[in-house]
């Protein structure tokens, strides 16, 4: 057989379990997640290789009514990615009906025309068998309103693993043929400073208040190993800094005598020694950058 690789896009609204099931796809977690919606702020390539096919999965920013001028760019770069990938992946969620939002964005991924789509179903786990059903019908419903038809209809759960192996079955049958586009081994192209920066993220957004996560941004200003330490006592040093947008939120994220704030520090800390296999010394400060996401300079300056 020949060989295939190539890309699918996985999209939807905001909370549908997107970046779970990537992570269930890759086998390991390489996007941060959280039951706050619009987590996920950046395409994150998740890759799958097999002897017979690279499959690289891009995980985007869910698609929702932007307020925000960072809400409008998350938007366009969805769509963008699009226009550029092999396959593009619906997600919609088995524990709630079709609304006025996957309708949307079926109706504008069905417009471009050229792309194979495939729905799935995800948090398939969390329903009964019978209500399922209705939403396997509810999607095959949505194709015959929408004038089309989806290459697939798949109920997946990344919680128990029900129908991720053949999902990536069905992926890589809609794959064209071609090389492998990265080292075996490779799980993901993304910058170990991104990574890092997301995983203090990730710790951050844990139990605040329903209006700050979309109001934190993370950036690493300085990282690297520590001279004069020998080779069996090696310490990474990273300086990062924890934006938010008001100076209550600060006292918010830093919390009564600090507390909150080295709860983050000892949280994501975890996550990057698993990440780059050292120990690390964290140095975590808060700032404030007025409405950062509707300013364009600031968007610039945390890398949006």
């Amino acid at each position: 057989m020949a060989h295939r690789s190539g890309f699918v896009s996985i999209v939807g609204r905001p909370n549908v379990g997107k970046s779970t099931l990537t992570n269930a796809l890759v086998g390991q977690k390489i996007a941060i997640m959280s039951s706050r919606p619009q987590t996920t702020r950046r395409l994150i390539r998740g890759i799958v290789t097999t002897p017979d096919a690279q499959l690289i999965l891009v995980d985007t920013p869910g698609l929702h009514r932007p307020r925000t001028l960072l809400g409008e760019r998350l938007n366009d770069q969805v769509r963008e990615t699009w226009t550029t990938v092999d396959v593009i992946a619906l997600c919609l969620p088995a524990d709630e009906l079709i609304g006025p939002g996957d309708r949307f964005i079926a109706n504008q991924i069905v417009s471009m025309g050229r792309t194979p789509i495939i729905i799935i179903i995800t948090k398939a786990d969390k329903v009964s068998r019978e209500t399922l059903a209705k939403r396997l019908l509810d999607a095959q419903m949505l194709a015959e309103q929408l004038g089309t038809s989806w290459a697939a209809i798949i109920p997946v759960s990344a919680n128990n693993g029900e129908n991720i192996d053949t999902l990536k079955t069905e992926f890589t049958a809609l794959l064209p043929e071609g090389p492998v586009l990265y080292l075996d081994g490779e799980v993901t192209d993304e910058p170990m400073e991104i990574a890092i920066s997301e995983l203090i993220r990730e710790a951050a957004l844990e139990g605040v208040s329903d209006e700050l996560p979309h109001s934190i941004a993370v950036t690493i200003e300085e990282m690297g190993m520590r001279e004069g330490r020998s080779q069996e006592r090696p310490l990474m040093d990273i300086h990062a800094n924890l934006y938010v947008e008001r100076d209550s939120q600060k006292s918010i994220i830093i919390g009564k005598g600090g507390s909150r704030l080295k709860h983050v520090g000892t949280k994501s800390r975890q996550g990057i020694e698993h990440l780059v296999g050292v120990p690390v010394f964290l140095d975590l400060r808060v700032k404030v950058a007025k409405e950062w996401q509707k300013d364009p300079k600031l968007l610039r300056r945390l890398g949006f």
